[in-house]
Formats: C-alpha cells, structure tokens, sequence
C-alpha cells in the first residue's frame, strides 16, 4: 500500500532534486522566483561570481516597498529621497539586464508583488514559489507551496534555480462553519494566531481545510495563507479547487484554452490523502470568530473588539508580564480600558493582506454617504485593482469620505516610501503586522479588518462594526 501523504510533501517531493549528504536538507526545484527592490544584493552576488540567471522566464521582479503612492507621474526622477531612487533604479537595470519581467513604477499592472502575481496568473496549483519576502506564503492560497528566502538563498535561487531546504514539520488547521456577519477572513487568522501564538507554527507548514476555508474567496484565502507567517509557519496552503480554477481563468498569464483544461485534470489530485497524519492538529468554530483588534506590538497581543486592555498583573508568567508592561507602556494604553475606547490619530486601508478590491468593498460600504474625522488613505494594491475601483466608483467614495487615494504599493504598512505614521499616532491599519515601529519610529499600530479600519476614520476611535450606530 502506498504511504498516505499531504498535499505539501506530494509537491515537496515533485520537486525533490537530490538529498543532501551532510544532514536533513533537499535540494528543492523552484518554479517561481518574485523578487523586489531589496533584491538587487541577490543580483550583485550572482554578478560577482561571474554566474548566469538560470532561468530568467522564471523570475518576475516587482517594484512596491519603495514604490511612491503620489506624484507618480513624476517618475523615479522626482523621489527626494537618493537612496530610494537608487534602488528603484538598480532593480530596473538589473531586470532589463537578466531580461526579467518587470512591473516597474509606470507599468499598467504595478502593484505590491503577492497582489500583482497571482492577480496576473503567475501563481498555479502544484508549483513551488520562492520571493525574497516573508509574506511570499500568500501564494499557498492556490495549492502552491511557497515561502520567503533570504538574499544568500535568492542568489542560489538565480544561479541553479534550486534550494536546499530542510522539509518542515506540519500543522493542519481545521475550519468548520461560516464566519458571523461583521467578521472577515483577518479575524479568521487573526483568530487562528491568537489561539495558538505568534510562533505557534514556527517550522510548520500549514494546511488550511474544513468547510469554513472551503467557501472563503481567493482574495480571502490569501489574506489567510499571507498571515500565516505571523504565527512563524514555513508555508501555508490551501488544495485547489473550482474556486480556484475559476479565479485562473480570469488571470492574463495562466494557461488557456485545452492547456488549462488539461491543467485542472491535474491541480484536481492535488490533495492530502485521507490516511495521512498531520504533527499538530489545530480546530477552530468559524461562527466563534469575532472582529479582532491588537493591542500591543505582537500578533500575540490580540484579542475581539469588545474585550479589554488586558492587565499584566493578572499574568503569572514572570517573562509574559515584563513584557507586557514594556509593550502597554510603549502603546501608552492602561490595562483595563475599553478597546471601543482607543483613538484613532490615522487609518490605513492596504498592504499585501487587504488591498484587494474584495477589501476596498468592504471598507466603501461603510464609508458611503459618511465622512473621516481623522486623516486616513486607502491604497490599492494594484494597478489594476484602483482601475476596478475607479469603474465601480468606489474611488469617490473614499474621495467623498475625505480619504486620500493613493497609487499602488506597500505603502503604509511599512513606510518604506515615506508614507508612515508620525511618532505617538495612534493607525488603525490593514496591515498585517503591528510591530514596534513598524509603521514609522515611534507609531502605535492597531490590526483590524478592512471595515473596521473604515469604522474608526469615521468615529474616531476603535469600534466594532457589530454593534455601531452607523448599521
């Protein structure tokens, strides 16, 4: 009898090259390269070695940490900052000279790389991806199994178009049932992460199955897999199915005609066997999941919106508790208040988990006929995606609610650009991570989903679209 294996192992193993002779580590075949500006290190090494990019048709280079989300039209020319224009400048002489595809500043499809790729059909079922940033895991939404790698990695990457990589344990979360109204696929995760802990999957590759995964969209289950390296997973994935195969279809770069055809008799066998065993085994009841805020500087510190300011004094954990009082003390909160009684200083609608115009819907539909009271900006993360926006008219509901709306990129979520969050502010923010100083030195950042986020610019502090006054 044939060994029951997962979905993960069943591609690991399809692209296994050769075991390695000094430890545990595989050497792995990658399909998929997605690099961005903070890439060109990889580039220069692989120069400096005198080698050749293996296979340039496989790499796709994206400009979006760095990318401006106003003046645009200006071009690289016109960013103040020299450093920033060089990177930009150095990731487009190095794709025009390994001939990589390249979504550049002015490109009809710029946009943030885990946005821009799979939108375009570059991610497919059974394939292994590899990109030089740690929400790489996003493409696991289509049965990929993809991860983030470092530059040493990247330029290994470039020149053999292989990686060893030791196979990582695995972890399967179970979803069952629908999710409550109010509530979106980041309180799913957000949910996910804090039963378990920001590293409760750390070395873990996760699959997510069940009912509740089951009827999620594309854009929801990759805010899902995108999130999972919050919680320390290698990689997480998703088995394809007629949900995913129809999202390819729409998808510029995907196969077409008999070839996709032939393509979904294949991505169809891609599942986990019914005999295997997972290493850890997590449950979570979708109709339990609540809207869920971070109160702190860790995805750990999380909890719904109705809850409150936990107190450290109430923790036994001697570590837990020291750090917690850092962690209150640097958010400038008190244990025991209201989270429905934080301000808001800023909003920020975006990033690689919720910029999809399956988000900007979300947050429109709260923000019509209403107005900000506190500075806020939405942007898209594509180009494509601000077209659909423009079409649907979400734009000038954002306009007509006082947002600014921007151009494409990371924008917010890490400031990179210059878009961050001054010193003491207070952002609700899409984003998925809420690190100290994450959003700019000295910015206080609060997680939330989309709608929430549009809730706060309008009322000015943190509250649960449950219950507001506004539905």
């Amino acid at each position: 009898m044939t060994a029951a294996r997962s979905l993960f192992h069943k591609i690991w193993d399809r692209h296994a090259v050769a075991p390695s002779q000094l430890g545990d580590d595989t050497l792995i075949y990658v399909d998929r390269c997605l690099v961005h500006e903070e890439s060109n290190l990889a580039f220069e090494g692989l120069r400096l070695q005198r080698s050749p990019l293996r296979r340039p048709e496989s790499v796709t280079a994206f400009v979006d940490h760095y990318a401006p989300t106003l003046n645009r039209d200006a071009g690289i020319a016109a960013i103040p900052d020299p450093e920033v224009r060089d990177m930009l400048q150095q990731i487009i002489a190095n794709a025009k000279e390994q001939k990589l595809r390249l979504f550049g500043i002015d490109h009809a499809q710029q946009g943030i790389m885990h946005v821009v790729a799979p939108e375009m059909g570059l991610i497919l079922p059974g394939i292994i991806v590899v990109g030089s940033d740690s929400h790489t895991c996003t493409s696991g939404a289509f049965g990929a199994v993809a991860f983030g790698v470092g530059q040493s990695e990247l330029k290994q990457v470039f020149a053999t178009q292989t990686i060893w990589r030791r196979a990582p344990l695995t972890m399967r979360v179970r979803v069952d049932g629908a999710l409550p109204a109010g509530t979106f696929a980041k309180d799913l995760i957000l949910s996910i992460i804090s039963t378990i802990g920001a590293n409760g999957a750390n070395a873990y590759a996760v699959e997510f199955v069940g009912t509740g995964v089951a009827s999620l969209s594309m854009a929801e289950r990759m805010t899902v897999c995108n999130m999972s390296v919050e919680m320390g997973a290698h990689s997480a994935i998703i088995a394809p199915d007629d949900t995913t195969f129809e999202y390819l279809t729409h998808c510029q770069l995907a196969p077409h005609g008999k070839l996709f055809e032939r393509a979904v008799e294949h991505w169809r066998d891609l599942r986990t066997d019914d005999r295997v065993v997972f290493d850890r085994e997590v449950d979570i009841a979708a109709r339990n999941v609540a809207p869920m805020v971070t109160w702190g500087t860790s995805l750990d510190d999380v909890m719904p919106v109705s809850g409150c300011v936990p107190d450290p004094m109430h923790v036994d954990n001697i570590e837990r508790r020291a750090r917690m009082i850092k962690v209150l003390a640097y958010m400038d909160l008190d244990p025991g208040v209201a989270l429905t009684d934080i301000p808001i200083d800023i909003v920020f609608i975006g990033s690689c988990t919720n910029s999809r115009i399956e988000a900007l819907r979300a947050a429109a539909a709260i923000l019509k006929d209403r107005r900000a009271i506190v500075p806020a900006i939405v942007s898209p993360g594509s180009r494509s995606v601000k077209r659909q926006a423009k079409a649907e008219g979400l734009d000038q509901i954002f306009l007509n609610a006082g947002f600014e709306w921007r151009d494409s990129g990371c924008s917010m979520c890490v400031g990179s650009n210059g878009d961050i969050v001054k010193a003491g502010q207070r952002c609700a923010s899409n984003s998925p991570r809420n690190f100290e100083g994450r959003q700019g030195v000295g910015a206080r950042t609060h997680v939330m989903n989309p709608q929430m986020a549009a809730l706060a610019a309008i009322m000015g502090h943190i509250a649960d679209v449950r219950t507001s006054s506004l539905n």
